[in-house]
């Protein structure tokens, strides 16, 4: 059975019900000590393989699992411009989060990056991706929540993207980092569509519900630890308005 979550939308729940919310998320990271996430961060090797340096902002789009923390993640990350929640690689036109989480639609629940190539490539990205944000091993499942909107996935935006996840994901099979195969399905982005705003900036909104707290705080926490080089201590927010 899946852990209770997503239960209210978000700008509904008042923002004055614990003191913990009006924290900043690193000021709960070592709160999260003894706190397993859904899925434990694993040391990985940067790809042998990466995309040639662009000029200006370039787009990334992957899934794994609930996009809470996965855009939690990756808004801390310097040189993301934008981390959004939504949904791809799916069927139905114009989706939204109770058809994509029936599972009768096809999609992910997917992030979509907006990133400076100058400041962080696609490569470093795909390894926080691999090593921190979810388990690339579980398939249409991640920790607590199963279905296939909940799969791991690398929807690619040009054929180079497509060439530098497919070699990574070879490189990181060969080196055997996790008990199980790599099941993260590669394939061309054909739309991505933004999930509903009370989704957007959930971690940093709600830090202290009991999803946020056990699952995504974790995954934060083991990315300032393990990526160090690439940490931001203020998130990117879709909303600036949703700053703490």
């Amino acid at each position: 059975m899946n852990a209770p979550r997503k239960l209210l939308p978000a700008r509904i729940l008042p923002l004055v019900l614990a003191g913990l919310i009006a924290l900043p998320v690193i000021a709960l990271v070592a709160q999260t000590q003894g706190v397993g996430a859904a899925e434990e961060a694993v040391a990985i090797p940067a790809p042998a393989v990466d995309a040639i340096m662009e000029k200006g902002l370039a787009t990334a789009v992957v899934a794994g699992g609930c996009f809470w923390g996965v855009q939690g993640v990756f808004q801390h990350v310097d040189g993301v411009e934008k981390a959004v929640s939504g949904y791809a690689g799916g069927t139905v036109p114009s989706p939204d989060y109770h058809s994509v989480s029936s599972g009768s639609t096809g999609h992910a629940e997917a992030v979509q990056i907006t990133y400076d190539p100058a400041k962080v490539s696609y490569g470093k990205l795909l390894q926080i991706f691999f090593s921190v944000a979810h388990d690339p091993t579980q398939l249409d499942r991640q920790g607590p929540d199963i279905g296939t909107q909940y799969r791991s996935a690398i929807y690619t935006t040009d054929p180079e993207q497509a060439k530098v996840a497919a070699a990574y994901v070879d490189q990181l099979d060969a080196a055997s980092k996790w008990p199980e195969p790599i099941v993260t399905e590669i394939k061309p982005l054909e739309v991505f569509y933004p999930a509903e705003d009370y989704h957007q900036d959930y971690a940093t909104l709600h830090p202290d519900q009991p999803y946020i707290f056990t699952y995504d705080l974790p995954k934060i926490a083991n990315l300032h630890e393990m990526f160090p080089d690439v940490w931001r201590d203020t998130p990117k927010l879709v909303f600036p308005a949703n700053a703490m």
